[in-house]
């Protein structure tokens, strides 16, 4: 379909969004957005590594500059013909009355007139000036207003290149640390794998020691046995025999029977007890410095978390009736949600969940920390979380991040986060009230449970796009209810 208005249009798609003038050595992105070299280079900074589009927000790993060289030379061709028109000789109006040139400027009326204009009754009375003192005049006007415009676009490109200055250092920091936490985290892993190695090599040590030492004894004991039990053949063969016989040898037989001859098993010795106790106090003594690490961490953690809700702000969040699913009915004041028994007759607009029992919220974040409430008024089947803007609304939708969905949810006696798959929460039972807490600025979001303040599930950092997020409910369950509470802070009900 041709457009509206091409001239508007060709301007439009030569003009760098950064400086708003035409293209000055435009280069693209990845991403396929054209800036100005130096616009992009100047907003990008210093930085050579992990920058983003300032139009779409695409992060890029490193700098990629490719010359458009199809862009400029559009930009010089429109440069040219915008000049070639200019040059052209002015055609001059006519009166559409008289059909005389429009010399003439009436300030009462404010329009060019002729000078048949200027002696008839209509502008006798009026006070009339040549065309070309009126135009001096009001290019004088358009003069000024064009500087303070400027001033206004200088200032707000100022705004806009340290926006992205600071997006991209909050970015850097927020990697380095992360990459402090991986690294961290892998040490400790390290450290952990080579205490059991060590722990676990000494009673492999001691238990080879152990049955080498059961072995001999066993070997040395059947050897003894038997001969024992020739001895006492021996012995009862010898009490059968008549007197004379017998009493042949019998010293050399009775020395053979004394007590001590056969020696006793070695027991285990006191050097094994020794090494087992101190294996076993270095055992005690570090399983106690990891229960010691292990009840500590949750309360610096709840310190953490005290202190990162304190920085959320509180959203009035209203829903979008315009989104909602024809099943759902909303409330007068559009901050409760409940599943009805029959399909209600409602326009079929393109914002509109039509299979899936959905709905948005009005509001919707692309920076910022923001935090609302969200309480389950029946049921036992529902979800809440957030959406990014441009989530499907029509057929079946991916209830997952892949899907533009982060959320959890109840299904029965279950309780999930509805990742991909499925993570199951282990709570005893699912919460009532459920803080959402939405961080535009590091892409994350968190629910944690408004009775105890305990952390839910949080789904990382990064995992949430940089477009507009909006609040998303879903009601499965016929007479399953949401309701959205406003709060004075978190924790306090208005």
């Amino acid at each position: 379909m041709a457009a509206a208005h091409p001239a508007k249009t060709l301007q439009d798609e030569i003009t760098c969004t950064l400086c708003l003038e035409y293209f000055k050595d435009p280069v693209s992105l990845d991403c396929d957005h054209s800036f100005c070299r130096a616009c992009i280079t100047q907003c990008w900074g210093g930085f050579d590594t992990d920058v983003s589009c300032p139009e779409c927000g695409k992060l890029f790993p490193q700098r990629n500059l490719r010359l458009n060289r199809q862009l400029r030379n559009i930009v010089e061709a429109a440069r040219e013909l915008r000049l070639q028109i200019g040059k052209e000789p002015e055609t001059k109006r006519l009166c559409e009355k008289h059909k005389e040139p429009l010399k003439l400027f009436c300030k009462e009326d404010e329009i060019p007139i002729c000078l048949v204009c200027d002696r008839s009754k209509e502008h006798r009375d009026h006070t009339v000036i040549p065309g070309e003192e009126a135009a001096e005049e009001f290019k004088e006007k358009i003069q000024a207003h064009l500087k303070t415009l400027r001033e206004e676009r200088e200032k707000l490109l100022g705004c806009k290149v340290s926006g992205e200055k600071r997006k991209q250092e909050y970015l850097r920091k927020t990697q380095t640390e992360r990459q402090k936490i991986v690294s961290e985290f892998q040490q400790l892993r390290h450290f952990l794998e080579e205490q059991e190695r060590l722990l676990l090599a000494q009673p492999e040590t001691l238990d080879k020691e152990i049955e080498e030492i059961q072995n001999e004894n066993a070997t040395k004991l059947s050897e003894q046995i038997s001969c024992l039990s020739e001895l006492i053949s021996e012995l009862e063969g010898k009490c059968q025999k008549p007197v004379s016989e017998f009493l042949q040898d019998v010293r050399s037989t009775l020395s053979r029977c004394v007590k001590g001859k056969f020696q006793q098993p070695v027991e285990i010795s006191p050097k094994q007890d020794n090494r087992l106790s101190d294996f076993s106090q270095k055992t005690v003594a570090l399983m106690e410095t990891l229960r010691k690490f292990k009840d500590t961490l949750p309360s610096a953690l709840e310190t953490r978390r005290g202190e990162s809700l304190g920085t959320f702000r509180q959203a009035n969040v209203t829903l979008d009736p315009d989104t909602a699913h024809p099943e759902l009915v909303l409330s007068e004041d559009w901050k409760s949600v409940r599943r009805g028994n029959t399909r209600q007759d409602l326009p079929k607009n393109l914002e509109r969940f039509d299979t899936e029992p959905c709905v948005l919220g009005w509001e919707g974040f692309t920076s910022g920390r923001h935090c609302w409430e969200v309480e389950v008024v029946a049921g036992r089947c529902w979800a809440v979380g957030v959406a990014r803007e441009s989530v499907r609304r029509k057929g079946q939708i991916s209830r997952s991040p892949e899907g533009g969905i982060w959320a959890v949810g109840q299904w029965g006696s279950h309780f999930q986060a509805l990742t991909s798959p499925v993570t199951p929460l282990p709570l005893s039972r699912a919460p009532s009230r459920i803080w959402v807490c939405l961080d535009c600025d590091r892409g994350q979001v968190t629910f944690i449970n408004a009775d105890d303040e305990a952390p839910i599930f949080t789904f990382p950092p990064g995992s949430v796009p940089g477009e507009r997020i909006q609040p998303w409910l879903q009601v499965l369950g016929p007479g399953s209810g949401l309701r959205l509470c406003a709060r004075d802070r978190v924790g306090a009900s208005k």
